[in-house]
């Protein structure tokens, strides 16, 4: 139960603690029942006399469980938030590349999360533990691998068994996601078969299209495009609408790319365009 507080809301666990502390507390006040120990109504005495002595341990136990699930929980949205604004500022890259495997796949959790996902988090196996998160968006279910690799390229390999999982397992898609690059042979055995390589540029902008929203937000899932070059398409960090790559016109940026939103000018959301 405390790990299920642990993963809830931090709100909802404090409103739930008051929710049970004032319902168990109003059962345990109230008078016992007449004692009436003739055979027919043996049951009912042992019944009632088990919920009351569970309603006085209760009133105590289960508010203080999910008061520390809650308390948990604050601490967990603390850290992602912190990590997120750490990947996300001035040297992200350095930043990413310094934090460690359960902080990078905590990192893709949140990002994931922040674009509307619902996140089962499977880590705690390892740098490479087999899949590391699993999306739920209506009834699909999409499988996620986290390679913290920079040094070197994730290969075909790691695809492979990704795809093999997601067969056995009855996934709608799936992700890899690394702060370096992939090899030619890992983009060729993805394309067509529903997974979406994801590289440290676009991780970036991954972490950028959900920066503006609160960590407890929930929005509307926005599905994940590249466009005809195979590129990542970003949503707006304003509305969540869908971008598009544009082409400034004037001003000092005059002849530079960057992401505009497809509700201009409804919206003007922006993102800067990094080439590979």
């Amino acid at each position: 139960m405390l790990d299920i507080a642990s993963r809830l809301p931090w709100w909802l666990g404090v409103v739930l603690a008051l929710v049970s502390y004032a319902a168990l507390s109003w059962v345990a006040g109230q008078p016992a029942a007449a004692q009436d120990a003739s055979p027919g109504h043996v049951h009912t005495l042992v019944v009632a006399t088990l919920v009351k002595t569970f309603a006085q341990i209760g009133q105590y136990l289960l508010p203080a469980v999910f008061l520390i699930g809650a308390f948990v929980s604050l601490i967990r949205s603390k850290k992602n938030e912190h990590l997120i604004t750490t990947a996300t500022g001035h040297d992200g890259a350095r930043a990413i590349a310094g934090m460690s495997w359960r902080e990078f796949e905590l990192l893709i959790a949140e990002a994931f999360r922040r674009r509307g996902f619902n996140v089962q988090d499977r880590g705690g196996q390892g740098p490479d533990g087999g899949v590391d998160l699993v999306l739920a968006k209506g009834s699909e279910r999409h499988l996620v691998q986290c390679k913290q690799w920079r040094a070197t390229k994730v290969g075909v390999a790691v695809v492979r068994e990704l795809y093999g999982v997601m067969s056995a397992e009855g996934a709608a898609g799936g992700f890899v996601v690394t702060s370096g690059a992939f090899t030619p042979d890992a983009v060729e055995f993805a394309r067509g078969r529903n997974i979406q390589l994801l590289d440290g540029t676009q991780l970036i902008q991954l972490l950028e299209t959900g920066k503006q929203a609160p960590a407890s937000t929930r929005p509307a899932p926005a599905p994940i495009k590249r466009d005809e070059q195979n590129r990542l398409v970003p949503t707006c960090p304003k509305c969540h609408a869908e971008m598009k790559l544009r082409q400034a016109r004037k001003g000092p940026q005059a002849g530079n790319q960057f992401w505009g939103c497809t509700r201009f000018p409804d919206c003007r959301g922006t993102l800067p365009f990094e080439q590979h």
